[in-house]
Parts: C-alpha cells; sequence; structure tokens
C-alpha cells in the first residue's frame, strides 16, 4: 500500500529515544509534521540529512511544524545519534518496519530501506512527498517551500 498526496497520513505510535512514546495522533490539529524515514543512524548520507533538517529546524518551528525522523534503528541507537550531532528533534524507532510498509515508503536497489519525506498538515493530510535516495538537502528545502506555501 502506497499513500498519496491529499490522503490522510495513517496514524502510528512508535519509541523515541529518550523512551516515550509518540504518536502521530498527538500532533493532529496542532501543528503540521516533517516525517522523514531514512535508512541508518551515524551512516554519511543520513547524518547529512538530520543535520540538514537540525540546521534548519528552528525555521521549520517558525512554520508551523514539528520534524520526526523514522529508521529501524533501536532507541538506543537514535540516542547516541541524537547526542553525536545534537539533533533537536524527535527520531522513532521502527523495528520491522512496519511504519515504513504503512505509509509505502520505498526501498532502494531492493534491499535499502529510502529516504522518503511527508510533510503532513495540521488536519492530518498528506500535503507532500519527497522520494530520494541522493538529494538529502531536497528533503529539507522542498519541505520547508511545502509548508510556506500552506501558510
Amino acid at each position: 500500500m502506497s499513500i498519496k498526496v491529499g490522503d490522510n497520513a495513517p496514524d502510528f505510535s512508535l519509541p523515541a529515544q529518550n523512551a516515550s512514546t509518540v504518536s502521530l495522533r498527538d500532533f493532529r490539529n496542532k501543528q503540521a509534521v516533517v516525517l522523514y524515514f531514512y535508512p541508518k543512524d551515524d551512516t554519511p548520507g543520513c547524518t547529512a540529512e538530520s543535520c540538514a533538517f537540525r540546521d534548519q529546524y528552528e525555521v521549520f518551528k517558525a512554520a508551523g511544524a514539528e520534524v520526526i525522523g523514522i529508521s529501524g534503528d533501536s532507541s538506543e541507537s537514535h540516542q547516541k545519534f541524537v547526542a553525536k550531532y545534537n539533533l533537536p528533534f524527535t527520531l522513532l524507532s521502527d523495528k520491522g518496519d512496519q511504519v515504513r510498509k504503512l505509509y509505502g515508503a520505498t526501498t532502494a536497489f531492493g534491499f535499502i530501506p529510502g529516504r522518503v519525506t511527508y510533510v503532513i498538515d495540521q488536519k492530518g493530510v498528506i500535503q507532500y512527498i519527497f522520494d530520494s535516495m541522493l538529494d538529502f538537502k531536497g528533503h529539507v528545502e522542498k519541505s520547508l517551500k511545502t509548508l510556506q506555501e500552506l501558510a
């Protein structure tokens, strides 16, 4: 199943790096969410993408959005990744890739978890999807542009 722009974002609950549980429904009618799926903590591409989100985090907050990253890594791995790169947003652990599958986030070369970003408005509707393994900063730039257009 693959979701598309205009669909309601599927709800989920996953463990975060700080041992809390985060549900998408917690943000509904409060703020937009930029949800990015990435392959693996502390790898070159994922570090570049996460640091690009970090560097623009205050701009996302000013645009009324929360940034949330999701990968199959453990909460402990996320905790180390957040500390090492001073990431100010939440990373969620999707063991078994259940939420990735729910969203239809692609895989690269048939086996590497893909890099896909979803911009979800306050009502829980998907407004934009960006799927690119190599355009790390594009995930940030295109998400910000979408949020600014929604404002």
